[in-house]
């Protein structure tokens, strides 16, 4: 038996990992009702924001606050509820825990404790924006948000230039049109790109075409700052004779200098295909030097 797999009559809890709508309420599934109506704990990113989804189920719940700054030191008390036998469910702001949302501490944790991880499908903001975009997705790349800054933005982007698969990023509102911006001038004007916004809200909106059109059409609508982004561009077409290479080692050590080692790892290593874990100790390598 595998450490993350308990028998049946073992002590411990269990914990969910509970998929929650993205705008929609009626999103949610029959069965993450069924979790959180029976869960001892929910531990939430933002324990207002998923108090009124409780609120509006009409269930009232103990909660845990567990978000990117807290995670780690909150970990031990969500391990101590499932060594009493609770059953935890965690649950981000919207969409699918883990997905650019906090949780991969307190799973990984869980699991090397020998609990059962179990998953609550859902809505998810890039599976719904990729299903709507009219896009290719035999294979895709999510990356989730790029760095804020300019600068590193655009390093990144660089990065993902010649990649053949569909890139997928999130974006916020107030960053949206220099994110544009950026990939118009790194991609060019005529790379196929598709906005997704308001994703299942009453306003939802898809933006397509070439990316200087999507930009333009953007800065034109007067609602185009509002709301989440799932930022969606078709991958490099192959070149005969072009070199499609990317220098891993120049590539981490420009990003090192603009963000933490550990996303710049992560960026690197979907750009080019390579161990998170060997690029992390490289980047502190070049941090160091």
């Amino acid at each position: 038996m595998s450490s993350s797999e308990r028998s049946p009559g073992s002590p411990g809890g269990l914990l969910y990992v509970v998929a929650t709508p993205i705008g929609n309420l009626d999103d949610l599934s029959e069965r993450a009702r069924q979790v959180l109506a029976k869960a001892d704990l929910v531990a939430a990113e933002d324990t207002r924001h998923s108090g009124r989804l409780l609120q509006h189920l009409g269930l009232s719940k103990q909660m845990l606050a567990l978000h990117d700054h807290n995670e780690r030191g909150r970990v031990s008390q969500v391990l101590e509820a499932l060594y009493r036998g609770q059953s935890v469910a965690l649950v981000s702001d919207a969409g699918t825990p883990l997905i650019s949302d906090p949780g991969y501490i307190l799973v990984r944790e869980a699991r090397a404790a020998g609990f059962k991880v179990s998953p609550i499908p859902g809505a998810c903001a890039l599976v719904a924006a990729l299903s709507a975009a009219g896009l290719p997705t035999d294979q895709f790349l999510f990356s989730g948000f790029l760095p804020a800054k300019r600068v590193g933005r655009k390093t990144a982007l660089e990065g993902f230039k010649q990649q053949p698969a569909t890139l997928v990023f999130y974006e916020s509102p107030h960053r949206i049109i220099d994110f544009l911006e950026d990939l118009v001038e790194v991609f060019g004007p005529d790379r196929e790109c598709v906005l997704g916004r308001e994703l299942t809200k009453a306003f939802e909106t898809f933006y397509a075409g070439a990316a200087s059109e999507v930009l333009a059409e953007l800065q034109a609508d007067p609602h185009g700052s509002k709301g989440e982004f799932v930022v969606m561009v078709r991958g490099a077409e192959n070149i005969p004779g072009a070199d499609a290479s990317v220098d891993a080692d120049k590539l981490l050590a420009m990003l090192v200098q603009e963000l933490p080692v550990k996303k710049a790892a992560r960026i690197v290593a979907d750009v080019c295909g390579l161990g998170k874990n060997e690029l992390y100790q490289r980047a502190l390598e070049l941090k160091g030097d």
